[in-house]
């Protein structure tokens, strides 16, 4: 891999958050995880706050096509669907052997400032397929 296929790699992922067709959301996912693929969330403040308090560690996981088809759907249906936000690639993807990192916004539909940004760490599997998903929200 290198980088141009890495951004294209990182181009598919930020649309399948946004893809509004089920069937074409989920063939997306079978394309971009391989089947017992991992995409792993960094908790939100007040999620890691009230683990703490409650004496366990905070981990927001998803594993396999159908619990990542749901994580993608769900994103999808709360901030896509509704016409208020779109997800777009924040800047060039790079890669370093089987690691690709990406960054991406979501912006107001049909653009302006990012309300949030976010990077993801991309582990491929031998077939370029995403093995493991690491994700941060940055801002």
């Amino acid at each position: 891999m290198n980088n141009n296929t890495a951004q294209e790699l990182a181009n598919r992922y930020v649309a399948v958050w946004n893809e509004p067709d089920a069937d074409a959301r989920r063939q997306a996912v079978e394309a971009l995880w391989t089947e017992d693929g991992v995409h792993l969330l960094e908790p939100p403040e007040e999620i890691v706050k009230r683990a703490t308090e409650i004496g366990v560690t905070a981990t927001l996981e998803a594993r396999g096509h159908e619990e990542l088809t749901r994580r993608v759907s769900t994103a999808y249906g709360e901030f896509v669907a509704p016409g208020q936000y779109e997800f777009v690639p924040h800047g060039d993807a790079a890669v370093l052997k089987d690691l690709v990192k990406l960054r991406w916004a979501m912006v107001p539909a049909g653009g302006g400032e990012a309300l949030a940004i976010g990077i993801d760490l991309l582990l491929l599997a031998p077939d370029g397929r995403i093995r493991t998903d690491y994700q941060f929200i940055e801002a």
